[in-house]
């Protein structure tokens, strides 16, 4: 599948492309850089429209879409729009946790009006003192009666003072020294939890991330989700849908940026030429088109090798590694043939720029996407070629 929008006739871009226009997401964009809130009226807009969980299982409410499709959705909302709406989308696959092993109740009371655009769900996994190494949380998650008490702080979380309930990651007391990591689905209402918002991020600013303080919070039986110390491998699943699914936003927000520094360099006039006839220019634009393009296929293939049930963990941590990396090469160049004016707030590079680059950060830093890979391709018998 080539990596060249519109694809005027698929009809799954249609309906992305005509949601992303009748809503102006693309000055809604700007407009929460520069004021940053949760999109709440966006945001149940697109419940309606049925533009969330797009990979959810229809039995809860999604569109039960292929992950190539959801892919594919996400590249062409964010290609017209901007990452904000491309990470509202596949909120519940963020929360895919919340889905796969909480109660029937549970799932009826915040997993579907999620999907509906009801209620925010948030994920709260990393602390002060643990970021990329998940094993050093400390949040201590105590049995006591008929539920558990939660004691201890999550960090940089983001939907810090948005979210209306949280999946929360701490550790249950046991002979193991460092406690067996489980998950919660946390209201943000329940007395004893304080959300604090940073002084303010580079990027995702809509995110308004935060520390998030348990003090003696009582937290019902019923609220765990799943089984007691597997917390890390619900989330292991999760993350690995997670980065490849992001891989398509970011390079969706790069590709738009490249393509309008095309066209922009084909109407610039400099020394008597064109812009886009200066090598200096014309060559990185087209080495940009081929490693967008390239990562896109991979992306492509990893989508569907997770669709198929393979493991292609390696497959999903390099595609969000090499969309970022990418990414930011291409939306850099747009700022520097833009000249002066690429580098103000006048056009939306510097803001996709800045949103991107915290995709080498969250859902796993890009040196531990490497760490990830090189495990996976180390301990598989014998690695599948792309196909």
């Amino acid at each position: 599948m080539a990596i060249l929008p519109p694809l005027p006739d698929d009809p799954l871009v249609v309906e992305v492309t005509d949601f992303a226009t009748r809503h102006k997401l693309a000055d809604r964009y700007r407009e929460l850089d520069r004021n940053p809130a949760f999109p709440r009226e966006e945001y149940r807009a697109m419940g309606r429209a049925g533009l969330l969980g797009l990979g959810t299982s229809t039995t809860l409410g999604g569109r039960g879409l292929a992950l190539p499709r959801v892919g594919l959705a996400l590249f062409h909302l964010v290609y017209r729009s901007g990452t904000v709406f491309g990470k509202l989308s596949i909120q519940p696959e963020f929360s895919s946790v919340l889905a796969d092993h909480g109660s029937p109740e549970l799932v009826e009371e915040w997993f579907r009006p999620m999907v509906r655009g009801e209620k925010v769900v948030g994920n709260q996994i990393t602390e002060p003192g643990a970021g990329s190494d998940a094993q050093g949380m400390t949040l201590s998650a105590t049995r006591e009666g008929d539920g558990y008490v939660l004691t201890g702080e999550k960090s940089e979380v983001a939907l810090c003072m948005d979210a209306d309930a949280a999946i929360v990651y701490g550790r249950v007391p046991s002979e193991d020294p460092r406690g067996k990591v489980t998950a919660f689905l946390v209201p943000q209402d329940l007395p004893g939890i304080t959300r604090d918002p940073s002084s303010g991020d580079l990027g995702e600013r809509w995110q308004r991330r935060g520390l998030v303080t348990y003090d003696q919070v009582r937290v019902p039986l019923r609220y765990r989700l799943g089984e007691e110390g597997m917390g890390f491998e619900y989330l292991r699943t999760e993350l690995t849908h997670d980065r490849a699914l992001l891989a398509a936003i970011y390079l969706g927000a790069a590709y738009a940026s490249w393509e309008a520094t095309v066209e922009y360099a084909r109407q610039r006039t400099v020394f008597g030429k064109p812009l886009a006839r200066q090598e200096a220019v014309s060559f990185p634009l087209a080495q940009d088109f081929a490693r967008l393009s390239a990562d896109w296929l991979y992306t492509q293939d990893a989508l569907s090798r997770l669709e198929r049930g393979e493991d292609a963990a390696a497959e999903a941590a390099l595609a969000k590694w090499v969309a970022v990396e990418d990414g930011l090469r291409a939306i850099d160049h747009a700022i520097q043939f833009h000249g002066g004016r690429g580098y103000s707030q006048d056009l939306p590079h510097e803001q996709r720029w800045r949103d991107v680059r915290a995709g080498g950060i969250a859902h796993g830093p890009s040196e531990i996407m490497l760490v990830v890979a090189a495990h996976e391709l180390r301990t598989r018998q014998s690695p599948a070629p792309p196909r």
